[in-house]
């Protein structure tokens, strides 16, 4: 069995061999699962994979509801003076701290841990565990943290207290601005709690790390997803009889569908059966296990779906999750333009974002444009089929109505 880890570019390749598979799961065990329980709940795979030769390097992880897979990643930078920056952990599973170690031993110490958002749970809930492995390591957090339904205390929330501080609003006075700027994106006012975001900028390797904010869409399923494909092939099903099949073009099928799903939930081309046929359709199922959810797929995809993804991908570029466009960023839109111009004039070459495609190798004028939809004037989803919002549309007005959160606004 093996695993490639990463990309086309700086791959590494690792080899498991003559491993049991008790080995396997403490290799890749996450006990804490449950305060998240996200899929792949307690076993969960990690891939590193080098950008910047002896500079960068992301460590990807597998996570989703539903079979609905999406990759989380982890950064880590090589300061100059020694020592390493992690921006935005992920579960430190005991193949995860190998990892990082292999690197501690060539680099020097885990110095400076970042949690760059505070809205944001399946970022927020790795920081407190990460930070106990590497008692070294000062945690910057982005401020105005929160917590649903209670507003707990930091420490409470598994970060160490003595070791955690919040990040100064001027990056200057940050222990690392002699590489590092960053800009602050919020707080912007979602009602129970800020949306906020601090994209980071490595001058040396001209890389902007950011959290949410901006994604590339990978036209193939990235190589974390790939190492599990049971979710590709489950949503590769046009109907509950359909058997699983492994073959490229259903894995490719099945990614494709899974990133509508991802960023519009319902997408135009997606139909829910009523509960009833579910339940009569779910006795036609050749797999009845747990695993495949006892039968049970409620969906039918229409034929224009595979039009509704190449619309979402936009031929690979940035764009800003539908999600965002409509329920987050346009509840402050003339603030997020100036983060959005804020972060164009630094001179990066490559952005790499905790989510799907990385590394992206653009630059500042198509992260500007990925934020032109908040524009005076512009129609938020202009580049977008209207169509595919529709249930997010449904989405706002109920929180607009229900008074949950603010209107958008105009910029």
């Amino acid at each position: 069995m093996f695993g490639v880890l990463g990309g086309d570019r700086g791959v590494e390749k690792t080899t498991i061999t003559a491993h049991t598979q008790t080995h396997r799961s403490k290799e890749f065990s996450w006990p804490f699962w449950p305060a998240v329980p996200l899929y792949p709940y307690g076993q969960r795979r990690t891939l590193r994979t080098e950008v910047v030769k002896d500079t960068i390097w992301t460590f990807d992880q597998l996570q989703g509801i539903l079979y609905v897979v999406v990759p989380i990643r982890m950064t880590v930078v090589r300061l100059e003076a020694g020592g390493l920056l992690v921006y935005s952990p992920v579960a430190p599973t005991p193949e995860c701290i190998r990892l990082v170690e292999e690197l501690v031993s060539r680099h020097g110490e885990v110095k400076y841990i970042i949690l760059p958002t505070v809205s944001g749970i399946e970022h927020k809930v790795f920081v407190g565990p990460f930070a106990r492995c590497f008692p070294a390591a000062q945690v910057f957090i982005a401020p105005d943290q929160w917590s649903f339904p209670l507003n707990l205390p930091l420490s409470w929330l598994g970060l160490p207290a003595r070791r955690t501080q919040v990040l100064p609003t001027d990056s200057g006075k940050a222990p690392f601005a002699d590489e590092f700027d960053y800009a602050m994106l919020g707080p912007i006012d979602l009602g129970l709690g800020p949306f906020e975001e601090v994209a980071f900028f490595h001058r040396r390797s001209r890389t902007l790390l950011v959290t949410d904010s901006v994604v590339v869409i990978p036209e193939r399923p990235p190589a974390i997803v790939s190492l599990d494909p049971y979710p590709l092939l489950f949503h590769a099903k046009d109907q509950a009889s359909d058997p699983i099949q492994d073959t490229e073009e259903q894995r490719l099928k099945g990614w494709q569908r899974i990133a509508l799903f991802s960023f519009y939930f319902r997408p135009s081309a997606l139909d829910v059966t009523s509960t009833w046929q579910t339940v009569r359709d779910a006795f036609q199922a050749p797999d009845r296990s747990r695993r495949a959810y006892f039968g049970l797929f409620p969906f039918r995809w229409k034929n224009g779906w595979r039009q509704s993804f190449e619309s979402l991908r936009r031929g690979g570029q940035l764009l800003v999750a539908p999600i965002l466009q409509t329920l987050i960023l346009n509840r402050s839109p003339r603030a997020v333009l100036d983060w959005a111009d804020t972060v164009a004039r630094w001179n990066f070459e490559r952005i790499i974002p905790c989510h799907l495609e990385a590394p992206i190798e653009q630059g500042p004028q198509a992260f500007r444009q990925a934020f032109s939809f908040l524009e005076e004037g512009a129609a938020g989803e202009r580049s977008l089929p209207a169509e595919d919002f529709a249930f997010l549309r449904e989405i706002e007005e109920t929180l607009n109505r229900t008074g949950i959160t603010p209107p958008a606004q105009r910029s």
